[in-house]
């Protein structure tokens, strides 16, 4: 995600970055940082004293992650943008529920558009008042949030240390969530214009750190800038620690995939290929018909629903819950590994999606004054906020995480491109239709959810494999 090919500028700098002792000092990538030290030296020599800041072994990886997860923090507030001010929008502008369903879900449209394009853009960058108007600013939000899905979490992914990967891969999902509670909090307080312009915060502040975060090692490799991948990798790992080994496990990879920078989509339905990005696909799409944007987008209406008198603050209040489950998930991920917190977390969401629908299948039938009401009203409550946490343990972050896992890097590009559109197609379809079905029934609209949850503990238990510990190179492999 950090920038372009490295052709030129390394170039550059090996004409104006001589000193006067013959060691070469160039620019790292696209950073606008310098270090002294050649890219033969940057692969098995300690640094300098210029270096020390980032001598700790994964030091460098962690600050590239945090740079990059602002990204995720503007995924997650475009997210719960349209639920803390869908009131006051509805009032302002004089719209229906489903132009307000329209507008909430023209995001995953922007989405969808920006997915089909990240691939590409990746492959060839890198790795680093009126209701219409409304809508456009919407559909370009989404484009940008599109793009942001696909990149960040390969890129981190692709950066990260072995031992490290689930961690720091799942401060991806960890981002959005916290982007989802600030657009809560501050929807609680602040007009929605406002909050629309205090949105855009997130990626004004990611655009400068762009440039001090290095490009993908296994993207320079597969771009035959061998050193620069060398250097890259140097940095990321601390300068002085050996990559030797991990630098050839990434040609080998590379070497042994296919030499074209693109794939066709004939080429995807070999058994090597088709395998990952159909776990991949599927991950992503259940994810999203779980029905968890749906809570996410609208869940001030579903806590008037329930009969929750200050729906706001219960909102705000599971914004906060999910970012700290998302917390213990990313701490628990390189411990537990995915597939166990998947079977977990589906289970978990599948029993929740049960009971909250069956609590409003009988609250239809009681009156609101008894104490039966009151009493289906706080399970309700409690079930709601159970499937969020649910959710968080181990569907939130794992399906982004374990598609950035399994793709080889010869069609991570194209493959990552559709699972991300699917992923966002999925999106579009539950935050389209959830309001209108909330109206129809919100028993069913839940216990159709709970169906599909079902479905993913199976799919998990057959089809997802294990990838904790394991390398990127070894994960890939394992599908050939």
């Amino acid at each position: 995600m950090g920038g372009g090919s490295n052709r030129g500028g390394a170039g550059a700098g090996e004409e104006s970055g001589s000193d006067h002792d013959g060691v070469l000092r160039r620019p790292l990538l696209n950073t606008g940082s310098w270090y002294r030290m050649s890219s033969r030296q940057s692969s098995f020599a300690p640094g300098t004293s210029s270096m020390a800041v980032l001598r700790e072994s994964h030091v460098s990886a962690f600050l590239c992650t945090l740079i990059v997860a602002l990204g995720p923090i503007q995924f997650g507030f475009t997210s719960g943008f349209s639920s803390p001010t869908q009131d006051a929008m509805v009032r302002d502008l004089n719209l229906s529920i489903s132009e307000f369903s329209a507008f909430g879900s023209l995001s995953n449209v922007g989405g969808m558009v920006g997915a089909i394009a990240s691939g590409q853009m990746a492959e060839y960058i890198g790795r680093k008042g009126d209701a219409s108007f409304l809508y456009m600013g919407r559909l370009l939000e989404g484009f940008g949030v599109g793009i942001i899905s696909y990149t960040v979490p390969v890129y981190i992914a692709e950066i990260s240390p072995q031992n490290m990967r689930g961690a720091l891969g799942s401060v991806n999902q960890l981002s959005v969530t916290f982007g989802i509670f600030l657009a809560y909090l501050l929807g609680m307080f602040i007009p929605w214009r406002l909050l629309a312009v205090i949105g855009a915060l997130p990626c004004t502040m990611l655009i400068p750190g762009l440039f001090f975060i290095p490009e993908s090692p296994r993207w320079l490799a597969k771009m035959n800038l061998t050193e620069d991948c060398e250097t890259s990798l140097q940095v990321l790992r601390g300068f002085e620690t050996d990559i030797t080994t991990e630098v050839n496990d990434i040609k080998r990879a590379v070497a042994s995939s296919s030499k074209r920078t693109t794939i066709s989509f004939q080429e995807l339905n070999q058994k090597k290929y088709r395998t990952p990005l159909l776990l991949g696909i599927g991950l992503l799409v259940l994810q999203n018909l779980s029905g968890i944007n749906g809570v996410l987008f609208y869940a001030s209406s579903i806590f008037k629903a329930a009969g929750v008198t200050n729906s706001d603050l219960a909102t705000c209040s599971l914004g906060a819950i999910q970012v700290l489950a998302t917390g213990v998930t990313t701490w628990l991920l390189d411990r537990a590994g995915r597939r166990i917190l998947l079977i977990i977390s589906t289970s978990g969401m599948t029993l929740c999606l049960l009971a909250v629908s069956v609590v409003f299948f009988l609250k239809d039938n009681i009156s609101q004054d008894s104490n039966s009401y009151y009493i289906l009203t706080m399970i309700s409550l409690v079930g709601i906020v159970s499937f969020v946490i649910t959710f968080s343990f181990g569907m939130g972050a794992i399906p982004w995480l374990m598609m950035s896992e399994i793709l080889p890097v010869s069609i991570k590009s194209l493959g990552g491109s559709i699972a991300t559109l699917a992923n966002w197609l999925t999106s579009f379809a539950i935050t389209m239709t959830t309001n209108l079905m909330l109206t129809w029934s919100v028993g069913g609209t839940f216990l159709s959810y709970m169906v599909v949850s079902a479905f993913t503990i199976v799919f998990v238990v057959l089809w997802v494999p294990e990838t904790k510990g394991r390398t990127l190179e070894e994960i890939q492999f394992s599908f050939r």
